[in-house]
């Protein structure tokens, strides 16, 4: 049962941020519109000066947008091929079960990097997206995201089958 567990989280983590890359992609003028309302400090009234810079170029905007989306995806591929992994693997030994899970806590560490990493380090603190309603809703989302992924990885690579 808790390999069944270990699988379905894994295989979320994956959907997830498929979905979310895919959501971007869907919406891709409005995902770079946000972007760019965060990344160019605007609507900072609480904290109006910022010990760092602001990002205003449109091409900057579209990076950051695609690096998000590739990381979003990345995290997908890895979640989903974990999943299929630790399936496969399900009635294996331990050793064996263990070793599948390989592609699934890079999905959750990647994811990681994405909701903590970018949103929360670099859009939250940096750029201080707290201070708008379209940057606090997705720095609320990156923290259960990243927080449900980080419990996931611990819970799916402890050595408990």
């Amino acid at each position: 049962m808790l390999r069944i567990l270990k699988i379905l989280l894994v295989l979320f983590i994956g959907l997830h941020a498929l979905i979310y890359a895919v959501q971007n992609i869907a919406n891709l003028g409005p995902a770079h519109a946000a972007l760019g309302y965060v990344l160019s400090n605007q609507g900072h009234e609480v904290y109006p000066d910022s010990m760092f810079f602001s990002v205003t170029h449109p091409m900057l905007h579209w990076c950051a947008l695609w690096l998000v989306i590739l990381g979003e995806s990345a995290v997908g591929f890895f979640g989903i091929k974990g999943a299929v992994s630790m399936l496969a693997a399900r009635k294996g030994s331990s050793a064996q079960f263990h070793a599948a899970k390989t592609s699934g806590v890079i999905a959750a560490a990647l994811a990681l990097l994405v909701w903590f990493g970018l949103f929360m380090t670099f859009g939250a603190a940096f750029f201080q997206m707290w201070q708008t309603q379209v940057g606090t809703g997705s720095m609320e989302g990156a923290f259960m995201y990243s927080m449900a992924s980080a419990i996931t990885m611990m819970f799916v690579y402890s050595t408990a089958d």
